[in-house]
């Protein structure tokens, strides 16, 4: 090509040497012939000039074509070239993250099948790789070994207060204070948030001869609606072999002229009797009354205390009137302990228990019914589902987290229908649905998304059932009685149906926590710079029906 254009200049340059009128003032004048005779040449050598030139012109464009040509054959190689090395690239990612994901995307369809419908994953809370692990990492380290030492305190603290309770009253005539039982947060291992809460529940039985006589809302000849009286049963204070052939004194009139030769008329059994319906049941019934079995436990708390006392150097305060058993342990430091002991009764020989304070926002409430609590039952399930998972299995660091940021948005806005109670419960169904392989300490972004896009369906269907009541997924190791197993589900969101205003509070209340979440993980976490982001699946904003 650069031939060619030299060859161009060349021919150019001639042509204007050699046209005539660059030498104009020339002194020969030729004659008239000469002239016609130089017209006639100078004729002739512009035309094949001019046919020169356009033989240049031709060749100038065909080689100006090929360029061209071989030009865009050349980026139409590298562009395809750059297009099938991107797409490798993206094969290989794709491949990347589904092995990562492996044990999320292989059990979904198990999950939807249970809950009826696949997760909701519209909306995406965007966070950093690798920021949830630094959150348990920086908040939660600590107080979780800051809690065992927490646990064994209280639990030397009860016994000792129980015990002064015991002795305090009259062993063969009051009511027989059983040892405590540890449930909640800090006794399954999860509790981070401070001041501590230990969750203790106190059973009591009546002296002898006296029993207590159940009335479950599943029992066969149970006179209790199921629909309004879910988890609920009545307690009956009664008498060994009462309703039985025996003797009579007790039920009839002798008269003043009449003595029981088995009794004497001033037998102590019938006046204790008196006295234990008087203290503990409702009025005009024999059935226990709540109210009245929290005063009762709070006036022997009190007394208990008040022998105790100068044993220990800190200050024991009750925090809630409505709750008898909550108490507030202040040391000389302004470190706090919260202590809730909770007066149940133990349903026969099961680990289930009638728990006196439970309050559910919607419901019916009577003082004689009394809500059955399974809590036993939950912490040896959690327990036993445990054993199965990975070593430093991510489940526990979910429900951490959870609790973390549900206390966090309840500080800032207020209290909700939600609890802990029921990420607990959201946590047991994950656990059942998946298999053990899917917890591993490298998917606690997956299993994060789960448990939060989980709360969000369940919170939009305004339905989330009870883990153990008519669960049939619970294994046998738990062994739960066949009548709790074969029974209805249990709707712990039922009050969500019965008030609207409650479900639109727990609504904008998660809502705002999902908001709110990376705000405040980056918060509570170092900043570590990384370039790379993560999109951690989250719960899509839930309906308001």
């Amino acid at each position: 090509m650069q031939g060619a254009i030299a060859r161009f200049c060349v021919v150019v340059a001639a042509a204007i040497l050699n046209h005539p009128l660059l030498f104009p003032d020339n002194s020969t004048v030729p004659a008239p012939e000469q002239e016609n005779d130089l017209l006639v040449r100078m004729k002739e050598h512009q035309e094949r000039l001019e046919a020169e030139q356009t033989r240049l012109e031709q060749q100038l464009s065909a080689e100006a074509l090929s360029a061209d040509l071989d030009g865009s054959y050349s980026w139409y190689f590298w562009s395809a070239l750059s297009l099938i090395i991107f797409f490798t690239i993206e094969v290989c990612r794709q491949e990347a993250s589904q092995m990562d994901s492996q044990g999320s995307d292989s059990t979904n369809e198990d999950l939807d099948g249970w809950f009826g419908g696949g997760v909701s994953r519209d909306r995406d809370l965007v966070l950093e790789k690798g920021a949830l692990g630094r959150l348990c990492e920086t908040c939660f380290h600590g107080p979780t070994h800051e809690s065992r030492r927490v646990r064994e305190f209280v639990e030397g603290f009860a016994d000792d207060l129980l015990e002064a309770l015991r002795s305090a009253g009259d062993r063969e005539a009051d009511m027989e204070v059983e040892d405590f039982v540890g449930v909640g947060s800090v006794f399954e291992s999860w509790g981070v948030c401070r001041p501590f809460t230990c969750d203790l529940i106190v059973p009591f039985a009546p002296p002898e001869p006296y029993c207590y006589q159940f009335q479950l809302w599943c029992g066969p000849s149970s006179d209790l609606t199921p629909d309004l009286w879910q988890g609920c049963g009545q307690i009956r204070l009664a008498r060994l072999g009462e309703g039985s052939a025996g003797c009579l004194c007790g039920s009839t009139n002798l008269g003043e002229d009449m003595l029981c030769l088995v009794h004497a008329r001033n037998d102590p059994s019938k006046d204790a009797d008196h006295c234990l319906e008087e203290l503990l049941c409702a009025k005009g019934t024999t059935y226990l009354a709540k109210d009245q079995v929290m005063k009762w436990f709070q006036i022997s708390v009190t007394k208990a205390w008040g022998r105790i006392s100068h044993k220990y150097e800190f200050e024991l305060t009750f925090r809630n009137l409505d709750s008898p058993g909550a108490l507030k342990i202040r040391f000389r430091s302004g470190k706090v302990v919260l202590l809730n002991l909770t007066p149940v009764v133990q349903l026969e020989d099961t680990d289930a228990y009638f728990i006196s304070n439970f309050t559910t926002d919607g419901e019916s409430s009577s003082d004689t019914h009394w809500h059955l609590s399974f809590s036993v039952y939950e912490r040896n399930l959690l327990k036993h589902l445990a054993k199965s998972l990975p070593e430093n299995s991510c489940h526990i660091r979910c429900l951490q987290i959870a609790s973390f940021l549900h206390k966090k948005q309840t500080s800032l806005t207020g209290r909700c229908a939600l609890t802990n109670y029921h990420l607990k419960t959201a946590l047991l169904h994950l656990l059942l649905a998946k298999p053990p392989s899917a917890w591993g300490p490298q998917n606690l972004d997956q299993r994060f998304g789960d448990l939060l896009g989980l709360l969000q369906k369940s919170i939009q269907e305004k339905r989330l059932c009870h883990i153990i009541i008519g669960n049939s997924s619970v294994p046998a190791e738990i062994r739960v009685p066949e009548i709790y197993r074969a029974a209805e589900p249990v709707n712990l969101f039922r009050p969500l149906v019965l008030q609207r205003q409650l479900h639109t509070g727990v609504v904008e209340h998660v809502q705002e926590m999902v908001r709110n979440a990376p705000v405040l993980i980056q918060e509570y976490t170092p900043h570590v710079p990384n370039p790379n982001g993560d999109v951690l699946r989250g719960p899509h904003s839930a309906r308001q029906s």
